[in-house]
């Protein structure tokens, strides 16, 4: 009963996107530039929750350099295990499945979280990357969740 309540959680979850909650904020300059950190728990995995840090541009900033609508595509990514692991209907190709985009621009920019599944290695890999209609950025960073312990229920049974 349990894992059908959460596996119930799971497909209710999957229609909507991941949400990102503000859990931290760092000023580092006077200029009112923050690092942001938010919360993101991954709609269709249950037990994983991300902590994006990300750069936050204040008016100040804008308003001396230009670019007024656009944040750097500057970002950090770390994933755990916060709970049992509950993996729902993913994406198991190697382009893997978006599961957060947040815009950093008026229009082309976006900060994403793409996961991708490792099967030879048993685990599940969170990218996060910005992605652009032209000049694409190259910074990127990568966290990992093995799935080798225990704790680990796939809804519809683990591929082979």
């Amino acid at each position: 009963m349990k894992h059908m309540l959460a596996a119930l959680a799971l497909l209710g979850a999957a229609i909507l996107p991941a949400q990102a909650e503000e859990v931290g904020k760092v000023g580092v300059d006077w200029l009112g530039n923050d690092i942001v950190i938010d919360a993101v728990a991954d709609p269709k995995i249950q037990g994983v929750t991300c902590h994006l840090a990300s750069f936050s541009r204040g008016v100040i900033d804008r308003l001396q350099k230009g670019n007024w609508f656009e944040d750097p595509s500057n970002a950090s990514i770390s994933c755990q295990q916060t709970g049992p692991i509950i993996i729902g209907d993913i994406k198991l190709g190697e382009g893997g499945e978006r599961v957060f985009s947040e815009r950093t621009s008026l229009i082309w920019k976006k900060l994403n979280i793409t996961r991708i599944y490792d099967k030879q290695n048993n685990a599940l890999i969170y990218l996060a990357h910005a992605s652009q209609v032209q000049d694409g950025s190259a910074k990127t960073s990568i966290a990992t969740i093995p799935l080798f312990a225990g704790n680990v229920t796939w809804t519809k049974g683990k591929p082979e």
